[in-house]
């Protein structure tokens, strides 16, 4: 490297994807930035930020999508062969790269492949050469295999589960790639696997045991000799060999660097059944019982065997099939009595009752939301009637269920249609049907609800409703806030909680707890 700022390239792809889900992530999933856009990307790299006058930054490519299901190959190969002959052309032009921020999830599954970000680091790697520090910043639920810890100088990841230091990661893994190119060059560091394999909502850093190895993992990476320290969870929901716990820790020192590594993987292994759901965690029928029980509002439920944000297709129905044949929600018949379908779901003439805050609710009085259910002709033919008839009108359409029918078939949402927006940049056309006392949420494509303004704004009061029923695992910052009392609903679809009965049987061996162990694991560390 000259006196000059170094040089450093960004490129990555990023998406979690479950094996155990229908559902495809094609084009369409996926976000592309190159260039100043993708440099922009980055909060600390924007203009007048500490780090952006520190390296002359380049924006290769990065392909980012929100989880789902396995991509396909010419999709991961087209966006790896572009980042690798635009590394080339660079380098060509200007000369050889000081550096690269590689920014991956860790989870991403290739259909016909296995462990895809290492493939991406070594063509990476080749394309940038020996001489090249690559920095590789991603997600605590990724998996590192040998290969992926050999092609990086350094790789670190998310200390927070939710992710809310997923810049901060970003950062630090961009500021320790500055810091070594200034002096020191690449570091060692001490890899190993731990043979744990946990779904996230078991272990969020808001709880023991998960909270206090998380703040060893910060102790560890600020010990003299240290560059970093991580610790992986791996990734609960692909069914491929390398889906366990890791632990990496670089720095210069080969005595600290494997002591520490080794301790945080012992911490991991010797607290493996002590993780516990985040919050109090049940089938359907007690979660539902528990919150209609409960005085306090809103009441959260996740349905989570169908987060998309952990992979799943999102559109299984087998929670809002349930959901709509309650009896708390259900429209009122001429004899006050619940009304059903045909297939057994409650149907609404509109004549529902109100509740305590002036919303319709059903014939017990009570109200729900469910976010969401994408299914694009139905959101199509919702709106049709809406840009017809206004809010108000009735509205009779099938829905979900058209990638993931495993659970349960499409539903038949007859009701009145109260709002349709277009133009979401996540879901496009967004529509609000209500029947009788549920609010289901319908979109064009799949979007996670994380936000109170995600509800607000197509016209809905999270807080002054009854139920308030998300598909997500452990609630994000601002639900979780918001919720007055929570629970996890042990629901199927493709990020089943019940890891056992999804049918893995291509992990390494033996994986709690999968497995059962005759002997206590040796956790050495290995020098890379």
């Amino acid at each position: 490297m000259t006196n000059t700022r170094p040089r450093v390239a960004i490129a990555g792809m990023s998406i979690e994807s479950s094996t155990f889900s229908p559902h495809r992530s094609g084009w369409e999933a996926f976000t592309l930035r190159r260039g100043d856009e993708l440099v922009l990307h980055y909060p600390f790299l924007a203009d007048g930020a500490p780090l952006r006058d520190a390296a002359a930054w380049t924006g290769v490519l990065h392909a980012r999508s929100l989880p789902g299901g396995a991509v396909p190959e010419e999709v991961y190969e087209s966006v790896r062969d572009e980042i690798v002959a635009t590394l080339r052309t660079q380098q060509a032009e200007h000369g050889p790269y000081d550096g690269l921020l590689l920014d991956i999830h860790g989870a991403m599954t290739v259909a016909g492949r296995d462990d895809a970000e290492a493939d991406l680091a070594a063509a990476v790697r080749a394309a940038v050469g020996s001489g090249t520090l690559i920095s590789t910043t991603m997600d605590l639920h990724g998996n590192v295999p040998r290969e992926l810890a050999e092609a990086s100088d350094l790789i670190t990841c998310y200390r927070m589960a939710p992710h809310e230091d997923a810049w901060e990661t970003r950062e630090r893994a961009a500021a320790n790639l500055l810091s070594r190119l200034r002096s020191g060059g690449a570091p060692k560091k001490a890899w190993l696997q731990v043979p744990v394999l946990l779904p996230g909502e078991k272990t969020s850093t808001r709880l023991e045991p998960a909270k206090g190895i998380y703040a060893d993992v910060a102790r560890v990476a600020e010990l003299p000799g240290v560059v970093d320290a991580a610790l992986w969870v791996g990734y609960a929901w692909a069914d491929e060999p390398s889906c366990q716990a890791a632990v990496v820790v670089t720095g210069d020192s080969e005595e600290v660097i494997v002591r520490e590594a080794e301790q945080l993987a012992r911490q991991y292994w010797d607290a493996r059944d002590e993780f516990a759901f985040v919050a109090p965690a049940a089938p359907y029928e007690e979660c539902v019982a528990t919150a209609l029980a409960s005085e306090q509002r809103p009441y959260f439920l996740s349905d989570s065997g169908d987060n998309p944000t952990a992979g799943g297709a999102g559109d299984v129905t087998w929670t809002l099939a349930q959901l709509l044949a309650e009896p708390a929600f259900a429209r009122p018949s001429e004899d006050g009595k619940p009304q059903a379908d045909d297939d057994g779901s409650p149907a609404d003439t509109g004549k529902s009752p109100t509740d305590h805050s002036g919303s319709p609710a059903g014939i017990g009085g009570r109200t729900a939301i469910y976010a969401s259910l994408p299914d694009a002709d139905a959101a199509r033919a919702v709106a049709e009637v809406f840009a017809k008839h206004g809010a108000g009108a009735e509205v009779d359409v099938e829905a979900g269920a058209r990638v993931d029918d495993g659970p349960h078939g499409p539903v038949r949402l007859r009701g009145v249609v109260e709002h349709v927006s277009e133009g979401d940049p996540d879901a496009g056309i967004v529509a609000v049907v209500r029947v009788g006392g549920l609010r289901v949420i319908l979109t064009e494509r799949r979007k996670p609800y994380h936000l109170e303004s995600d509800f607000t704004k197509i016209g809905l009061n999270p807080r002054g409703t009854d139920v308030v029923v998300v598909k997500i695992g452990y609630l994000e910052p601002e639900l979780y806030d918001m919720a007055a009392d929570w629970m996890l609903m042990l629901t199927p679809g493709g990020v089943d909680q019940d890891l056992l009965r999804l049918g893995h049987h291509r992990l390494a061996t033996p994986i709690h707890p999968f497995h059962t162990f005759d002997t206590e694991p040796e956790l050495r560390a290995e020098l890379l």
